[in-house]
């Protein structure tokens, strides 16, 4: 279990829900990041890299089960709806045992057994709950307790985006301890390290450490408008544009200049376990453009594609995260400010709908605004809350009204 999956993974799963407002998908996020809560997260605030698949030389033993096991512990009645519901059989779908999937839906479940659907519904929450405490007891996978800068970044993203989207105070509070571990303890001296394990933090980081944490310091900004991450959003943007920029050809280079020289410096626009430095940083510069007003910003993003725009049309899908990033460049995004009493409809409106190209400031500080430009000049109507919906820093007339809120964002 890669922490890089399952953040990238949580936030496909958040948009999907947001599309859909399906609770199937929702449910699938929560579970998801209450997941690498309970499993991934130090107490100082850092994620874990990874926790193996296999215990006690075993492959999935932790995670497999036999159906004279569920049987055991839910008595032969709820084995019988349990089982069916996740596919359980005696002979297994995994080397004699069984990987828990869903095979059919609750409805198709109740309806083949002919059982109603509040007691299936009963069944699987209380069978997953007493599955759970016995699986506890198991000896567990080894993890890898190393935390990666990059891969924070990612699942600090999906924290943050979750929090709003949910309206959960947990997930931004973990998303809060993240971030500031990050700053606290792999930002030193000026410059950005790569890994921390045991109290010491190693390796001058990558650009794709810069990318992805600048990445989930912009998710996080958006929802909690702390003056001091929109400071560290920047300082490393600077050190990003500074430090790996190829002034000759354009694009990122996967080291800076102050790595050691290794004869080639190499750059990587194509994603794969995760999105490439490059494809990650025009998207977030782009947002940071917006989020700024600084537009030198936009001119790396646009150096980038026009790199890379025809590998990515010959092979796109190699190339994700960049084409989304370049449809973000040409949809001519949102700024939308939302200032007010917490919490609202605006507000909800917003985060429980999918909006991709837009960038977007909820209740920010009054002092923000002598920092952030686009902020300048907008207060709340009447003490209500109000939304401020521009494109290219040329904003509509302000309104405290959902439904024209709705139109402004259409």
């Amino acid at each position: 279990k890669m922490l890089y999956d399952n953040a990238q993974l949580a936030r496909v799963y958040l948009h999907l829900f947001q599309l859909t407002k399906d609770e199937f998908f929702k449910e699938i996020v929560v579970e998801t990041l209450d997941y690498v809560e309970r499993e991934m997260l130090n107490p100082e605030g850092g994620f874990y890299s990874s926790q193996d698949a296999d215990s006690e030389g075993e492959e999935g033993k932790f995670f497999l089960w036999k159906m004279d096991e569920i049987e055991e512990i839910l008595g032969e009645e709820d084995a019988k709806i349990f089982c069916f519901y996740f596919g359980v059989t005696e002979d297994g779908n995994f080397e004699g045992k069984n990987i828990l999937h869903n095979r059919y839906s609750l409805e198709e479940t109740a309806e083949l057994l002919k059982v109603p659907l509040e007691q299936v519904i009963d069944v699987i929450q209380r069978g997953r709950q007493l599955l759970f405490e016995h699986r506890e007891r198991r000896v567990k996978p080894h993890r890898d307790e190393k935390v990666i800068t990059s891969w924070n970044g990612l699942m600090l993203a999906a924290f943050a985006e979750a929090s709003a989207v949910l309206n959960s105070e947990k997930y931004l509070k973990i998303a809060i301890r993240n971030a500031d571990f990050l700053i606290n303890n792999l930002f030193r001296d000026g410059r950005l390290l790569r890994t921390w394990k045991d109290g010491k933090a190693r390796i001058l980081a990558y650009s794709e450490d810069h990318a992805n944490l600048i990445d989930g310091l912009i998710e996080l900004f958006q929802v909690y408008p702390d003056p001091k991450y929109l400071k560290m959003i920047e300082l490393l943007s600077d050190i990003l544009t500074e430090k790996f920029w190829d002034k000759q050809e354009g694009g990122f280079f996967f080291t800076s200049d102050e790595h050691e020289e290794l004869g080639i410096r190499q750059k990587d626009f194509q994603d794969n376990a995760i999105p490439s430095g490059n494809s990650v940083a025009a998207e977030t510069l782009l947002k940071l453009s917006k989020l700024t007003g600084r537009i030198e910003y936009e001119k790396y993003s646009v150096s980038i594609f026009s790199r890379v725009v025809h590998q990515a049309a010959s092979y796109p899908n190699a190339f994700g995260r960049l084409l989304s990033a370049l449809e973000f460049y040409f949809s001519s995004p949102k700024e939308v400010v939302i200032i007010g009493p917490k919490p609202n409809a605006l507000e909800r409106y917003l985060y429980s709908n999918y909006f991709p190209n837009k960038v977007a400031i909820v209740n920010p500080a009054a002092n923000l605004s002598s920092i952030l430009p686009p902020l300048a000049d907008k207060k709340a109507i009447g003490g209500k809350p109000t939304a401020f919906v521009c494109k290219n820093f040329v904003c509509e007339k302000p309104t405290t009204e959902l439904e024209e809120f709705k139109n402004q964002l259409s």
